[in-house]
């Protein structure tokens, strides 16, 4: 239920929000800098407030149950989406996606309800699986939102996108029971405390590990924001069709990624595994840098979403194994920020980057960010106990 859930809510967040430039330049920003600045503001805004208050919701989560957590994130990203076809310019979109980051999170939300209840040895096909459901929507939605945009108009786009977030609430509500847990006592350790008290290493683990959501987020979500600036200059007419396919073939290679990635982590070790397939991220950012045409962009991108499918969800298994089970709401919810802040700052440096030096350029910054990624889990990750 879960599973089926998640997919659907971001089958409704991603119906709509790959056309964002589209939009943006409908709502009468025609010059192409402009329409990068304005698009990297829009991509960062829902960023930057998911990552302010990720940790209160993660305390939240602790303190009254996961279950509540990801009904609100699923009613507010509904709403939120379904307000942005009202949108008079790109101001308002910008506020739109501001309350959008603040009242959502339906990945972390959904997370933290599946680490706490799956047991400790099938932590990380869990999150596997649940990857997929991610990866899966995001696939499907820009598919038949582009094909969506040309027949209903992009407004309605973003209205009928709120629309499947609300009803993605049904499943939740009727049929999703939480796992017993014991809320914690007034006077219990905290995040940090308890993370020392684990000992081992466990907070520089943690550590590590959010850092490396914060640059895969950047890299991620900085090339999605400038993927379809480079196929508005190579396919003018038919680019939400064009972007639509791009994402969605991505999106496919990503869920299968996510569904067998822990067949492979179970011989190399999760960081391994993920340091290698960063690496590999770097070289299929760079190629869409150079990349002439429709095809070429297509293979690259769909490259790029294997690669983010198989990281995403070894960094969260990682996580999941690391983190004390008193404590588990909190810290996905610094993990939720960690991935938020880079969801925030990704678009803002494609954007910036596109606006003032050129799309290519944006592409090859996020291939150098994706590198880094690759430095950090080889030198200075850990492999967790399972």
């Amino acid at each position: 239920m879960l599973w089926f859930a998640q997919f659907t809510a971001i089958f409704g967040f991603s119906f709509a929000f790959p056309f964002l430039p589209l939009y943006i330049k409908s709502l009468g920003v025609a010059d192409p800098h402009e329409l990068a600045l304005w698009t990297g503001a829009a991509g960062g805004a829902s960023g930057f407030a998911l990552a302010l208050l990720s940790p209160v919701w993660g305390l939240l989560a602790d303190r009254y149950g996961r279950k509540p957590m990801l009904i609100r994130a699923m009613v507010g990203g509904g709403v939120t989406v379904g307000l942005m076809a009202f949108a008079r310019g790109p101001l308002d979109l910008v506020f739109l996606r501001l309350l959008q980051g603040a009242f959502s999170g339906t990945v972390a939300a959904t997370t933290t309800l599946v680490a706490t209840g799956t047991p400790r040895a099938r932590v990380g096909w869990a999150m596997g699986i649940l990857s997929s459901a991610v990866a899966l929507g995001s696939a499907v939605g820009p598919f038949a939102g582009g094909l969506a945009a040309g027949r209903i108009g992009l407004r309605n786009t973003f209205l009928a996108g709120g629309l499947l977030l609300l009803l993605a609430v049904a499943p939740v509500i009727l049929a999703v029971r939480e796992a017993p847990f014991q809320r914690p006592a007034r006077g219990s350790l905290g995040v940090l405390p308890s993370l020392r008290a684990a000992g081992g290493g466990s907070l520089a683990a943690i550590a590590v590990l959010l850092a490396a959501q914060t640059l895969l987020q950047l890299a991620f979500s900085g090339a999605q924001s400038v993927i379809p600036l480079k196929l508005i200059a190579i396919v003018p007419r038919d680019t939400a069709t064009v972007t639509g396919l791009a994402f969605g073939v991505a999106g496919v290679a990503s869920a299968t990624a996510a569904v067998l990635y822990s067949r492979v982590a179970a011989r190399t070790g999760y960081r391994r595994l993920a340091a290698a397939t960063a690496t590999l991220a770097a070289g299929a950012l760079a190629l869409l840098g150079v990349a002439p045409g429709v095809v070429l962009v297509i293979l690259a991108t769909t490259l790029t979403g294997f690669c983010f499918g198989t990281i995403g969800p070894a960094t969260s298994a990682m996580i999941g194994l690391e983190a004390p089970v008193a404590v588990q709401g909190r810290i996905f919810g610094l993990s939720a920020s960690a991935t938020a802040l880079g969801f925030a700052l990704g678009p803002l440096l494609g954007g910036t980057m596109a606006g003032v030096v050129s799309v290519s350029a944006a592409l090859f910054t996020t291939a150098g960010v994706a590198l880094l990624l690759g430095v950090l889990l080889s030198a200075a990750a850990r492999e967790p106990q399972r």
